[in-house]
Formats: structure tokens, C-alpha cells, sequence
């Protein structure tokens, strides 16, 4: 019996064509003193974009590992909290749980922090904590977090019991505490199961940092509402926001394909 073939991959002709656009289109704005100033005033967010995407993304992380964590423990409690958590927040639109915490999670917690260390200023030894002390920018960086850690979780769910059993055994069989076990035979095994779709909401995240230009926080995409608003180029300006967020998500893409393979050949090895 004739082994199987195994197929090349394909040339990947959509990113010479993808290529081919960004270099005409980064030629365009070179040329154009009208792209230029578009492209320079959107530019300006870019840092503001990577920031939200980066603290809110790692932050998401480790809450997302947390629930995981809990919700393969051996307590009914911890699991059925885990569940709620992670059912509740997905039902809600990162756009909804953005205005939530925004203006009505802020408020509260402000009011429960100001009620808590009451004593402590009377004394004078804290200052009363007012809403506007808590900035839009941080209330939209823990929307992001709460709302991604909720998907991040069940990635790391499905990534952890992904390991072999036998696998476990064998290490309580050596008399590893549960803590030793996760720390070196399951979760070095679960990452390559868990890079990929961790990697996939990390781009999408950087695609729904875009949400937060609508508490004004200046993003690429805040930074271009302005623009637009101020000289009517919308054509121009859009055409710049959706090409930086291209640069951003396909290199980001590539980055980490290229991670999963080295991860794959190592593992291979």
C-alpha cells in the first residue's frame, strides 16, 4: 500500500498581495502631504492603542488563569462561581460592559472605597477618592480586562485538560505536589495547545481596543474621529486607520505563526 502524499503548503500569495498593497499604499501617503498629515495625526494613537491592548491583555491573563484554575478545582463552589463568571460575562457585549464600568462600576467602586477607609480619613491619613480621580483610560482598560479574561479562561480550560492523564499520574506517582504538577508537566504541555487561541484574542483584542474611542480616550481610532470630524476627509482618514490597524493585526498574526511553528519543532525534536 502507496503511503499517503504529503502536500506542500501553499505559497501564501495573500500576503504578497497584502505586501504588495502595504508598500503602494505607504508609498501614497509618502507622496501626498495630504496622507502624510493624516497619517502623522492618527499615528499619535498608536501608542495608546498598544498600551490598552498590552496591560488589559495581560491583566485578562492572569484573571483568565485564575477561573481556569477554579473552574477545574475539586470545590462545587469554586467550580460553579468559575461557570457563572465566565457565562455572565460573555453575554455581554464588550461594548455594553464597557459603558457599565465606565458609569456605573466606577461610581460604585469608588463609593466602596471611600466607605471602607472611612477611618483612615478621618484620621487623615488617606483622601477621599472622587469618580474623576479614576480616568477613562483605566476604566476602559479594566472593561477590556474583565470582558477578554472571561474567553481567555475557557482557553486555558480547554488547554489544561488537553494533557494526558497519564501524564499526571506519573507525576503524583513521583510524589510532585499539585502546585510542582502544573507548574512542570501540565501547563509546559498545555501551552502548545493554548498558544494559538490565545494568540487569536490577542489580536482581536487590539482590534476591540478601537472601542474605547468612544469614552475618548485617544486611540488610533479616537485620533481619527477628530481628524475626520475637524477637515470632512473621511475617505482619507478612515482608509489611514484601517491601514495601521492592518500593519498591526497581520505582523502581530505572522509574529506568532512563526512562534507556533518554532514551538512545534521543538516539540518535535
Amino acid at each position: 500500500m502507496a503511503a499517503p502524499s504529503i502536500s506542500k503548503p501553499d505559497f501564501p500569495w495573500w500576503l504578497a498581495v497584502a505586501g504588495v498593497l502595504a508598500l503602494a499604499a505607504a508609498l501614497a501617503i509618502a507622496a501626498s502631504d495630504l496622507y502624510a498629515q493624516v497619517f502623522a495625526t492618527v499615528a499619535k494613537g498608536i501608542g495608546i492603542t498598544v498600551f490598552v491592548t498590552v496591560v488589559a491583555f495581560a491583566m485578562a491573563s492572569i484573571i483568565g488563569l485564575g477561573i481556569a484554575l477554579m473552574g477545574l478545582s475539586g470545590s462545587t463552589w469554586l467550580r460553579q462561581i468559575a461557570r457563572f463568571y465566565v457565562e455572565i460575562i460573555r453575554g455581554v457585549p464588550i461594548l455594553v460592559l464597557l459603558f457599565w464600568i465606565a458609569f456605573a462600576g466606577a461610581p460604585a467602586f469608588v463609593a466602596a472605597w471611600n466607605a471602607l477607609t472611612a477611618p483612615l480619613q478621618s484620621a487623615g491619613i488617606l483622601g477621599e477618592l472622587l469618580v474623576r480621580d479614576v480616568s477613562l483610560l483605566w476604566r476602559a482598560i479594566m472593561a477590556l480586562t474583565i470582558g477578554y479574561s472571561a474567553f481567555i479562561s475557557e482557553v486555558f480550560r480547554a488547554g489544561i485538560q488537553s494533557v494526558e492523564k497519564g501524564q499526571i499520574e506519573a507525576a503524583k506517582a513521583l510524589g510532585l505536589s499539585r502546585a510542582q504538577r502544573f507548574r512542570l508537566v501540565v501547563f509546559p504541555q498545555a501551552i502548545r495547545t493554548i498558544l494559538p487561541p490565545l494568540g487569536n484574542d490577542f489580536v482581536a483584542l487590539v482590534k476591540d481596543s478601537s472601542l474605547v474611542s468612544v469614552l475618548g480616550v485617544a486611540d488610533i481610532t479616537q485620533m481619527g474621529k477628530v481628524y475626520a470630524a475637524g477637515s470632512f476627509r473621511f475617505f482619507e482618514t478612515y482608509s489611514i486607520t484601517a491601514y495601521i490597524y492592518l500593519i498591526l493585526t497581520i505582523g502581530l498574526s505572522l509574529s506568532l505563526r512563526a512562534l507556533e511553528r518554532r514551538l512545534r519543532r521543538q516539540h518535535e525534536e
